[in-house]
């Protein structure tokens, strides 16, 4: 028999656009899954850094260890940088863009700058997104409120297993998840791209509001392990998943706070239910 859908794999990205951690439980915020992109790298003027401009972000890939982010250096002669998951000691807020929407943020010392400019041969620096700052998710797809740190523009990204394998069925060489950067990953008996149609739906004890099938860009075509750029996937994905000038892969979606219990963790294994009627989302907005 076909298994029930459930979660299969869960990530964090503790600083925008490096590497991801894959954990085993996590507990869902309102602004993402705790630690996710809550950090952040930007060039001298605060305008945030990405893979698309810089595929070797990729190479950085933080742990966590012992309330701590431990980053392993590229370059041979440094050492680990250790950051602290409680953020920085800094109380002075800095202005950082992302996209466009302009974030008030809390800045780190020269000495953790100065370690990210040596591993990225960039003049850079790291800030954090404390609890204080507001960035509200586009309220053309969600609920005043709702919020996001330093991710793109929503909280949690989930994907299926069953629209990965249809996808790989039409590429030459196969791909992993781990491309397309996700929280949340379900696998079980699931039609591919049935996510699309999904309008709420709730894993273990926590219920999630859809926003919007999630618009892809050059980044999934950066092989994480590498940081070597190709064409593919994002190519054939254009041929059979492009809507307007979109191509799409997996879901964003908001953490529906009102249901959501005071504590509690989202765990590997969690089933999945669905609500596919516009009527059990509770969002006036309604989904894109």
């Amino acid at each position: 028999m076909p298994a029930s859908p459930h979660l299969v794999q869960l990530y964090i990205y503790p600083i925008k656009s490096l590497g991801g951690i894959a954990l085993n439980a996590a507990m869902p915020l309102g602004r993402g899954l705790q630690y996710d992109r809550r950090w952040m790298l930007t060039d001298p003027d605060g305008t945030f850094l990405s893979q698309r401009s810089d595929p070797r972000m990729a190479l950085l890939k933080p742990q966590i260890q012992d309330g701590m982010i431990v980053l392993p250096p590229l370059q041979a002669d440094d050492e680990p940088l250790l950051i602290s998951l409680s953020g920085p000691e800094s109380t002075s807020l800095v202005k950082v863009q992302v996209w466009d929407d302009s974030v008030a943020a809390l800045p780190y010392p020269s000495t953790v700058n100065e370690w990210f400019s040596r591993q990225l041969d960039r003049p850079c620096q790291l800030v954090y997104i404390p609890d204080s700052s507001d960035r509200q998710v586009d309220l053309g797809y969600a609920q005043p409120g709702d919020q996001v740190g330093f991710a793109d523009g929503f909280p949690y990204l989930v994907t299926t297993i069953s629209s990965l394998r249809d996808l790989n069925h039409r590429l030459d060489n196969p791909v992993n998840m781990e491309r397309f950067r996700p929280n949340l990953v379900i696998e079980g008996d699931l039609e591919p791209w049935s996510e699309d149609n999904w309008h709420q739906f709730r894993i273990g004890d926590f219920t999630f509001r859809s926003t919007k099938p999630c618009g892809r860009c050059q980044v999934v075509t950066i092989d994480p392990a590498t940081a070597e750029r190709g064409a593919e996937p994002l190519k054939t994905l254009a041929g059979f998943r492009q809507k307007g000038h979109k191509i799409l892969f997996g879901l964003n979606a908001c953490l529906d706070l009102d249901s959501a219990p005071e504590s509690g963790m989202l765990r590997v294994g969690d089933g999945l239910e669905i609500g596919n009627r516009k009527s059990e989302v509770g969002n006036e907005n309604g989904s894109r």
